[in-house]
């Protein structure tokens, strides 16, 4: 058991011992090979990349929340017993659709009610205005009989009397005939809330059952929540900006949206509301953004990525992000000189960041740029470009 530890332990030493003279030699003809042949100085390997012109854009990925454009709460307006709800989960409704239906004997009898006291007020006003043009005539008379000396003027002002009374019948009658007419126009009213029906304002015609609350049977007091229905085209799409982001939205930009439903596709939309205020609590404004939904894939409720392009440069300077460096507080580059031996540094602005790829503003900024071993070296140094035969002297 010892002799085999031994064993081991004589290989593993081998073996260390070969892995460290590889490498010290790849170091020395790496070594050799980065000198400068006159003065002897080390050129440093590094690799470059070329400096881009084109257009560049500030791309911002938020996530929110997908949202019905408009919602609708069927509510009967009665309290009582759900006789019948035709509709369910999911179901198509159409705009005036009857949904739902209440029990109604209660409000059939009170029609029936109702329509036997008009019928009692109409006969009231019929005998009423008999008696008044009983009493016109009886009035006639004795004005006839006064003249010729017959009756006396007490029984005139007794048939005066008695005529403007059976008018004020008259009015009285009439007035109860309205009343019981109105009686009538309510208690067919109520008996039409029997029937819940689904009618909205703006929007689509169809719409769709999000969610049913009640079955038949069920006891519903008046405006409790029966079925809530949706407008799933088009969908809002609603997420929140911090105030760096604030100022570079608008109403009217252009989105495009994702979702893991259907990873890889995109859905355009476009921004339609922005939030005056900014929450106190989060600092944060709300955004809504409209996206069309003609098959009705897209689902209120589901979590979305909106992605927006705040800014657009159409030309421009763009190096690989990789290429910036910070040296005493101030962002750079290294310039390859012409000829490839050697670089400038350069102070350079940052501007737009677009994934790897960086917008950079300055003077002499040449055509290629250090994007790896920068480390190792300062203005004016000797380099050797990875993947060129040998290092051109400046």
């Amino acid at each position: 058991m010892l002799l085999k530890r031994w064993i081991s332990l004589t290989l593993a030493l081998a073996i260390v011992a070969v892995l460290a003279w590889l490498i010290t030699q790849r170091l020395l003809e790496g070594d050799g090979q980065s000198k400068a042949g006159s003065g002897g100085e080390r050129n440093v390997p590094v690799e470059v990349a070329a400096i881009e012109h084109g257009p560049i854009e500030l791309r911002r990925t938020f996530t929110g929340t997908l949202d019905a454009h408009a919602e609708f709460v069927v509510a009967p307006k009665i309290g009582g017993r759900i006789d019948a709800i035709s509709m369910d989960l999911a179901d198509s409704v159409t705009r005036g659709q009857v949904v739902a239906r209440m029990d109604n004997a209660e409000f059939v009898q009170s029609v029936a009610q109702a329509e036997a006291d008009l019928a009692v007020a109409q006969a009231n006003l019929g005998e009423a205005r008999s008696q008044l043009t009983i009493a016109k005539r009886e009035l006639q008379r004795l004005d006839k009989l006064r003249e010729r000396g017959v009756s006396s003027e007490s029984q005139l002002d007794l048939a005066k009397a008695d005529q403007l009374t059976k008018q004020a019948r008259v009015e009285v009658t009439r007035a109860q005939v309205t009343r019981a007419q109105a009686a009538l126009e309510t208690a067919r009213i109520r008996l039409g809330y029997t029937e819940v029906i689904a009618d909205w304002t703006g929007g689509s015609d169809l719409r769709l059952v999000a969610e049913r609350y009640l079955d038949e049977g069920e006891t519903v007091a008046a405006n409790a929540p029966l079925l809530r229905i949706v407008e799933l085209d088009p969908l809002i799409a609603v997420f929140f900006v911090t105030e760096r982001d604030y100022a570079l939205l608008h109403t009217g930009q252009r989105a495009e949206l994702s979702t893991d439903s259907y990873p890889g596709e995109l859905f355009p939309g476009e921004i339609v509301r922005i939030a005056p205020v900014f929450h106190s609590s989060t600092r944060q404004a709300r955004v809504e953004v409209r996206v069309d939904n003609p098959q009705l894939r897209l689902k209120p409720g589901m979590f979305t990525r909106i992605i927006l392009v705040l800014e657009r440069i159409a030309e421009t300077r763009i190096v690989p992000e990789q290429a910036l460096v910070t040296r005493n507080g101030h962002s750079g580059l290294f310039v390859v000189a012409e000829g490839g031996g050697s670089v400038t540094w350069r102070e350079v602005t940052v501007g737009i960041t677009q994934g790897q790829r960086v917008q950079v503003s300055g003077e002499n900024l040449g055509s290629r740029v250090v994007i790896l071993g920068q480390q190792l070296l300062k203005d004016g140094s000797r380099i050797a470009i990875a993947g060129a035969a040998e290092a051109v002297a400046p």
